[in-house]
């Protein structure tokens, strides 16, 4: 069960790898805007599941720190996110944002039930030395000009690890409830767009198909898959194999001609693979054992 649930855990990571090529090819629309639309779409699964089975609404009445976790996670996060990008160079930006995996797999020795090794450490480490070679490429600049958006990095790092290790101490909380967390994070974005950006929409047919993709797969189904990964699976496994997104999603780029094949990603994939099967070791040789001669 443990295997099963990390492996839906890993499966969001393979859809973020999709979030980039999505939004490179969604057109204009704003990212509050973009935010609202696709955590609507991402909440009509749920919602069509809830209608095909009324009898799991009830699963929706939680406690209120629930609610609170889960939607100062998803909005949470993106709101700092979008913040850090519109005061921060996006290299830096994403740099500092992407440390999330690194303090998933440290903040999990505080989870009752888990005992942080050194190969979950050493793995972060070696992913996150392959995402500064990829998100770095071409070069790093701090300057103390983009401080705010340095701070909402930060913040937006420990918000999402945060939701992430305080969503396992809800494990007896349906995946259900993820339903209502996007449904929120819809309207606190549409709510945050009407504010502060113009609405634009998208032009063609193939920028609807970006957005709707975005929707059902790295803003819609994966945070579904994530929520019962982490909940159900091994939380330091998922939290070093995370750093494969960023690597996946270059090369996604590279595939659809986004981007351009170099050194550096060989070099990343290698340091991002080797962390992801040094933190998943256990489990491997667990596994390894258990299988049939």
């Amino acid at each position: 069960m443990k295997t099963r649930a990390t492996l839906i855990g890993f499966s969001a990571i393979l859809m973020w790898s999709l979030l980039a090529l999505f939004t490179a090819a969604s057109g204009k629309m704003p990212p509050f805007q973009l935010s609202a639309v696709c955590f609507l779409i991402g909440s009509l699964p749920g919602i069509l599941v809830l209608l095909a089975r009324p009898e799991r609404t009830r699963l929706l009445r939680q406690p209120a720190k629930v609610w609170l976790t889960g939607i100062l996670g998803l909005f949470g996060y993106h709101f700092l996110y979008f913040t850090a990008l519109r005061n921060a160079p996006a290299v830096e930006a994403g740099l500092i944002a992407y440390l999330w995996p690194l303090l998933i797999v440290v903040g999990s020795a505080l989870l009752p039930g888990e005992r942080l090794k050194w190969n979950h450490v050493v793995g972060a480490f070696l992913g996150l030395g392959g995402t500064v070679l990829i998100v770095g490429r071409n070069g790093f600049a701090f300057d103390d000009a983009y401080l705010l958006g340095y701070g909402a990095a930060f913040l937006c790092a420990f918000t999402w690890s945060g939701y992430s290790l305080l969503t396992r101490r809800f494990e007896a909380v349906s995946t259900d409830v993820v339903t209502g967390f996007c449904l929120a994070t819809a309207l606190l974005s549409l709510a945050c767009h009407l504010m502060l950006e113009t609405t634009v929409w998208p032009q063609t047919g193939f920028e609807w198909f970006a957005v709707a993709g975005l929707g059902l797969l790295p803003v819609g189904a994966a945070f579904y898959a994530w929520d019962f990964g982490v909940k159900n699976g091994d939380i330091q496994i998922l939290g070093a194999a995370s750093y494969a997104a960023p690597l996946l999603s270059t090369l996604v780029l590279i595939l659809s001609g986004f981007a351009e094949p170099s050194w550096r990603i060989g070099l990343a994939c290698l340091l991002v693979t080797g962390g992801a099967i040094l933190a998943a070791k256990d489990m491997i040789l667990r596994k390894a054992a258990t299988s049939p001669a």
